[in-house]
């Protein structure tokens, strides 16, 4: 029996090692990587400059409290900054806590306006994390269910509806904040349309709103851009970033602008491992390695090619929905539940999650091969077809 809480519904897979996008089991049986342990392993599996930093920087120092000074945390946060056209950042160790200090932030700027009890218009089918105030703020009944009661302060609305936003703006005047993902991940893999990051960002200029962008599994590199609200060339006030900014070492961040980024002051906000010296590193060699490589538009033309590659092979499939996603955030829904095929594609070869019950995700390392993109889809393609077949649905040919 064992000694580990019953947290997760794990597959009957034991991982041993990885390199690059392949990953083994202690049985010495191979698969292809096609999540990145969600979102996380921008440079797949044993990349060598990540793990000299790591070594590197564990033989000088591993941690060292924010009383003080940390050179390589400055650094970091000057280099995010920069790609992230930002003034500051607080660095913690979670998409949750970067998003747990955006929430704070918004309160923040709520009470400075003279606003008692401020409200975060948030959206439907969203994810934000598992602590009180993400988990509120996340848009799924199902993961909210038994943590009553929940945390006060928020209002939710459709996602990508412009029009429910501007209705909120004349019924509430106690809102001080739009939080959302540019691309649902756990919601199913749902990208904004074109122009409603833009929408969102001239509403929150109007109302005196923060702009508040989860960019937790769609930031450093994943959708084709840094970040996907720079798809849309805006800058939101406050943006939360984890996942993939640090190879597989925990870190999250909360980048703030203007007028956003000077209110977490000394004593409002804080933490005891985030920005410590070892997550740093690891941060800073992760973006650099994807500037070397050119990863980011590396990342925008495999997810076309996969993507196009799936729309031609389920064109006539009825039972496939949507294709869909930006860069190498994935989704492919089905008509019906598919929890099962997780197994299956494991049994496979393929390591995939499925989400919101009927959407495939795919969340590939960015150095992926044409090859290896092309099997990915081969795989997919036979999995979810041998799937459908067995549901006793059309199998594309």
């Amino acid at each position: 029996m064992s000694a580990l809480m019953s947290s997760y519904g794990r597959l009957p897979v034991t991982i041993s090692h990885g390199e690059g996008v392949w990953l083994w089991d202690t049985d010495g049986k191979r698969y292809l990587d096609g999540h990145g342990g969600i979102a996380v392993c921008a440079l797949g599996h044993a990349n060598q400059a990540l793990a000299q930093a790591i070594a590197e920087q564990a033989s000088q120092l591993l941690h060292c409290s924010n009383y003080y000074h940390i050179p390589v945390q400055e650094q970091l946060g000057e280099k995010l900054c920069q790609i992230a056209d930002m003034d500051s950042v607080f660095f913690c160790n979670s998409g949750a806590e970067a998003n747990e200090a955006s929430i704070k932030i918004a309160r923040l700027h709520g009470h400075k306006h003279g606003i008692e009890n401020p409200a975060i218009v948030v959206m439907e089918n969203a994810f934000h994390g598992r602590t009180l105030a993400t988990l509120t703020a996340t848009g799924n009944r199902k993961i909210q269910a038994g943590f009553e009661p929940l945390v006060p302060g928020f209002v939710r609305a459709p996602f990508a509806d412009i029009e429910a936003l501007e209705r909120i703006a004349a019924t509430h005047r106690n809102i001080v904040g739009v939080m959302f993902e540019p691309v649902q991940g756990e919601g199913g893999v749902m990208p904004a349309q074109q122009g409603y990051l833009s929408a969102v960002r001239e509403l929150c200029n109007q109302q005196n709103w923060l702009m508040i962008v989860d960019e937790v599994q769609t930031g450093i590199g994943r959708t084709g851009k840094w970040f996907a609200h720079q798809h849309e060339n805006i800058k939101p006030d406050v943006m939360a970033v984890a996942k993939a900014l640090g190879g597989g070492v925990p870190i999250g961040a909360c980048l703030a602008s203007g007028a956003a980024a000077d209110l977490i002051q000394p004593g409002s906000h804080g933490t005891t491992f985030g920005g410590n010296p070892l997550a740093c590193r690891a941060g800073l060699t992760v973006i650099d390695e994807i500037e070397k490589g050119q990863l980011v538009e590396r990342a925008g033309v495999l997810g076309t090619r996969i993507i196009e590659a799936l729309k031609k092979r389920f064109d006539h499939a009825p039972e496939v929905v949507s294709v869909r996603g930006k860069g190498l955030m994935i989704g492919i829904e089905l008509a019906n539940p598919c929890g099962a095929l997780a197994v299956q594609a494991a049994e496979a070869g393929l390591l995939l999650t499925v989400t919101a019950d009927n959407v495939v995700r795919i969340l590939p390392p960015y150095i992926m091969t044409d090859q290896e993109a092309d099997e990915l889809v081969e795989k997919l393609s036979g999995v979810i077809s041998h799937f459908l077949g067995q549901s006793g649905d059309a199998v594309p040919a």
